[in-house]
């Protein structure tokens, strides 16, 4: 019997934390659903431990080795592969509600159509209280980047997409030495296509480590110029407003800075916009180059 919904992990050296999700995934309501997990490299004994919860058919999984290419190209390699009507991605180091499955499903069962890109739910910290703010009340769907700019919801939200808009919106680009591409420009991608339906309770508690992204995100910009300048080219295309637009412009002249590509202005796709926010692309260029000598200093 084919499953319904595709829990999927990217986990890179994540072997002490991976239980948490399992064990929540042997705790659902619901069985309808297979859990993928992307082993995006790992050196620690991930494999072993998979293989052993794998002969507890407990659960069913699917395990994917890759070489290294850092989380979108993990996500890259679970579109390919999920098959299900609906997939959700839990991060190594966070678990699911022990109904969210079954509440899934029986909400898109009730609501879902073509006409909307999936879902979108809560998150919470291990203590359950809500990342960020709650959707708007009365709101019945929404893009996701409205939900942001129109509506002032704040944090990080638990996405539920449809897998035929996961696998056929252009994968993210793998730029050689570079190991992450913003996630969210597949969502802007998806956005252009549908809107998201909205529910306002928690499918997923988590736990910001400190290796996880979100903590270092002036390092991974450093780090992936590439991938986030080709972000932004998309960013600024449909950015809601022309202060976001100014904003993602800003963000672009200082990743080009980065990798000394002169020539980014022919390339972008908002070249006026870019051309005003140059100047400041290079004062946040110069923040970033000096940001970490600033955080030695301090730390002394």
């Amino acid at each position: 019997m084919g499953h319904t919904l595709t829990v999927f992990t990217p986990t890179f050296n994540r072997a002490y934390t991976l239980h948490l999700c399992y064990d929540s995934l042997k705790r659902q309501t619901s069985k309808d659903f297979i859990w993928l997990i992307i082993d995006d490299g790992s050196t620690d004994n991930t494999k072993e431990l998979v293989e052993k919860w794998i002969s507890e058919e407990l659960v069913p999984i699917r395990y994917h080795y890759q070489e290294n290419q850092g989380m979108h190209g993990a996500h890259n390699a679970a579109y390919e592969l999920i098959d299900t009507e609906l997939n959700v991605c839990i991060d190594s180091d966070d678990y699911m509600a022990d109904d969210a499955v079954e509440r899934i499903l029986s909400f898109w069962e009730q609501n879902g159509s073509d006409r909307y890109a999936g879902i979108v739910g809560l998150d919470a910290n291990q203590n359950g209280e809500i990342i960020g703010t709650k959707m708007p009340p009365g709101l019945t769907a929404s893009k996701l980047s409205d939900l942001y700019v129109k509506h002032k919801v704040k944090g990080d939200k638990k996405l539920v997409y449809r897998s035929e808009l996961t696998r056929n919106s252009p994968p993210y680009p793998v730029f050689p030495g570079e190991k992450y591409c913003p996630l969210s420009y597949k969502y802007i991608v998806i956005d252009q296509e549908c809107p998201l339906l909205i529910m306002n309770e928690v499918l997923c508690f988590v736990e910001y480590l400190d290796d996880g992204s979100s903590m270092n995100i002036i390092k991974q910009y450093k780090r992936n110029p590439r991938g986030f300048s080709f972000f932004r080219k998309i960013a600024m295309q449909y950015a809601p407003s022309f202060k976001d637009k100014f904003r993602e412009c800003m963000h672009y002249v200082s990743s080009n800075l980065i990798i000394k590509n002169y020539g980014f202005l022919k390339e972008s796709p908002c070249k006026w916009t870019t051309f005003l926010a140059t100047p400041f692309g290079f004062l946040l260029y110069c923040y970033i180059l000096n940001t970490h000598k600033a955080t030695v200093l301090k730390s002394k």
